[in-house]
């Protein structure tokens, strides 16, 4: 009776054994860790079910697979949103440069300009001293020559350069103390130019040419 007894247990157990080893491949499969519909198929259909099959199976995708396409999704477009801000700042920056590139070349076209105009000034002053030497030097060759003499060179000198040297002749006598010979030089010159002489430094100040 003990050994009927011992075997009954045991073939429980066995049988226990086998449900749950059964159940546990129904449910990994249905969980789709491993796939045995196949070698079940006979069972389902005892139970009055269909097993899914291969076809049915990847029509509907796993949750972790979703999961994944959403977020390679998400980063693509994020990627695509980077991608368009860089675009976007690359053209600033070009757009940046250009301006830039503009306001250069205005300077240096001003700073150009300014260097002209300095150049410019500075020729004439020099040449403004050098005609004031020069004019000073005329004048005082002509103060120590015959009035004849004086009158025969300035006769030979434009009227611009004749007013030049009288006006400084003055000037000289002036700070000298002394009478100038600008008016004795001219009635000595013939009528009309003397005339034409007196007519221009009246109408014309002192310029630099």
């Amino acid at each position: 009776m003990a050994g009927k007894g011992n075997f009954g247990k045991s073939f429980v157990l066995l049988l226990v054994i086998i449900i749950l080893v059964l159940g546990g491949l129904i449910w990994f499969d249905f969980l789709g860790i491993i796939n045995v519909k196949s070698t079940f198929a006979p069972v389902y259909k005892l139970m009055g079910k269909n097993p899914q099959t291969s076809v049915t199976s990847t029509q509907s995708k796993p949750l972790s697979a979703n999961i994944d396409e959403d977020r390679l999704n998400k980063q693509k477009e994020a990627i695509d949103i980077r991608i368009e801000e860089l675009n976007q700042r690359e053209n600033n920056l070009e757009i940046l440069e250009k301006q830039n590139q503009q306001i250069a070349a205005e300077l240096s076209e001003r700073e150009k300009n300014q260097e002209e105009r300095e150049k410019t000034f500075n020729l004439t002053l020099k040449k403004y001293d050098d005609k004031e030497v020069n004019i000073e030097q005329i004048a005082n060759n002509l103060n120590g020559m015959t009035p004849a003499a004086a009158v025969g060179i300035l006769l030979a000198m434009d009227d611009q350069v004749v007013i030049d040297v009288l006006r400084k002749v003055e000037q000289l006598a002036a700070e000298n103390g002394r009478s100038s010979m600008g008016s004795y030089w001219l009635s000595l010159m013939p009528s009309d130019r003397a005339a034409e002489i007196q007519r221009k430094m009246l109408s014309k100040p002192e310029t630099l040419d």
